[in-house]
């Protein structure tokens, strides 16, 4: 298939936003796939790319046994039938994390196979939301991750329980660049 120039755009920038992320979430990510060119990666992928060529398979810097597979399915919408694939790949590598990159959302039911699946397998679905990385927007401030004391003094602070800090990730203005970090 040949994208237009506008898709590749789109690619280009999805695939940056992503490397980022998993830098973020401590995953080993190279300089070069970070500061990779438009120009570079036309080159790599070629005219003719295909979304499937772009999948990443990325393991953690402290643990290397813990990897994360992100996914970029051809179909516009995304249905069972895929989501069963990109499991049974996971599960024959022992790889339980992953990131799909839709072009729209997915079907109901691949919807509630993503559900379904969540004791298993961790599943994160983004669409266009990863054109952009809005940690790098002027209004966002810098985010890190707490450690169990730094939070243990925040909820203190807020008199808040650990399940409801969501509502404090949402009242700061933080939430839109929690997927990056998504801790666990």
């Amino acid at each position: 298939m040949v994208f237009s120039e506008e898709e590749i755009t789109r690619l280009y920038r999805i695939r940056k936003t992503v490397m980022q992320m998993l830098k973020d979430r401590n995953y080993l990510v190279g300089d070069f796939e970070l500061n990779m060119t438009k120009h570079e990666f036309k080159d790599k992928y070629g005219e003719n790319m295909k979304r499937e060529d772009l999948v990443i398979n990325k393991t953690k810097k402290d643990k290397p046994s813990d990897q994360i597979y992100v996914f970029f399915p051809e179909e516009a919408k995304v249905g069972v039938k895929t989501m069963k694939t990109y499991t049974n790949r996971m599960n024959s590598e022992n790889v339980f994390r992953a990131i799909l990159v839709c072009q729209t959302s997915l079907t109901p039911f691949a919807r509630t196979c993503v559900s379904e699946m969540a004791s298993k397998f961790h599943l994160e679905v983004f669409q266009a939301e990863l054109l952009v990385n809005i940690k790098e927007h002027v209004l966002v401030p810098e985010h890190q991750v707490l450690n169990d004391t730094e939070k243990k003094t925040l909820l203190e602070r807020y008199t808040v329980k650990e399940t409801q800090s969501l509502v404090l990730l949402i009242v700061s203005g933080a939430y839109p660049a929690a997927p990056s970090y998504h801790a666990n």
